[in-house]
């Protein structure tokens, strides 16, 4: 048995995205490891620039259930840039001006998904801060807690708490669903690998954050279980 801290993500528009693209950026149906290392941190008021604190935030591990059939969302942005012959514009204006029908206009793409409820679950080996610390900093944080982006913030408190489990997917699956989310549908289980543990299938994925000033991040395995629960 070992101690988890659970809690649930809740959101009307979330975007987590893995792979990022200039022309397209998409989104999964649940958060990456890295994104959920960044909301804890946001808790806890560590900066990107704190490259120590941020290395600390990788000694916690992630486990993610769905609890709704979030729908996807896209938006389209368009983005003007000028040509490299624009030496110094004084302003944005002036380098549009500058341009005039020289001017480069592409339609980019945003995905989101819609209705989110995601149950999480963290440990760690050796924990920077202890999980009930973690659980504090949920409750009242420093940052203000979002779903991916800036535009997309939380719809809920997260309700933290520490749970005994013997291993992730029981613990993420011990996460209480809100009594107003309604028909809460448990979906399979995206984790960090442990010890002991037999997935029914593995990916590899860029969840795992190197640099968050540069947004430089490793390729990590992550495992997939498509039963519910394991207890």
């Amino acid at each position: 048995m070992h101690d988890y801290l659970v809690f649930c993500l809740c959101a009307p528009m979330a975007s987590f995205g893995t792979y990022a693209g200039h022309e397209r950026r998409g989104s999964d149906r649940v958060p990456s490891r890295s994104a959920m290392l960044g909301l804890i941190g946001a808790a806890l008021g560590v900066a990107r620039t704190d490259t120590v604190g941020q290395g600390a935030l990788r000694r916690y591990r992630v486990a993610l259930q769905p609890l709704t059939e979030s729908a996807p969302m896209r938006d389209y942005h368009t983005v003007q840039t000028v040509p490299q012959t624009i030496k110094r514009p004084a302003s944005r204006r002036a380098a549009i001006e500058a341009a005039g029908r020289a001017i480069n206009t592409t339609i980019t793409v945003r995905d989101y998904r819609t209705d989110v409820a995601v149950a999480v679950a963290m440990w760690g080996e050796e924990e920077a801060w202890p999980l009930t610390q973690l659980a504090d900093a949920l409750r009242t944080p420093e940052y203000v807690l979002y779903a991916g982006r800036k535009s997309c913030p939380v719809s809920a408190p997260l309700a933290p708490g520490i749970v005994r489990a013997p291993d992730p997917p029981a613990a993420v699956c011990a996460v209480a669903v809100p009594d107003w989310l309604p028909r809460p549908v448990r979906g399979p289980i995206t984790c960090d690998p442990f010890g002991g543990g037999v997935p029914d299938r593995i990916e590899f994925g860029p969840v795992e954050p190197i640099d968050r000033t540069l947004w430089h991040f490793a390729q990590s395995e992550i495992w997939h279980f498509d039963r519910a629960a394991t207890s």
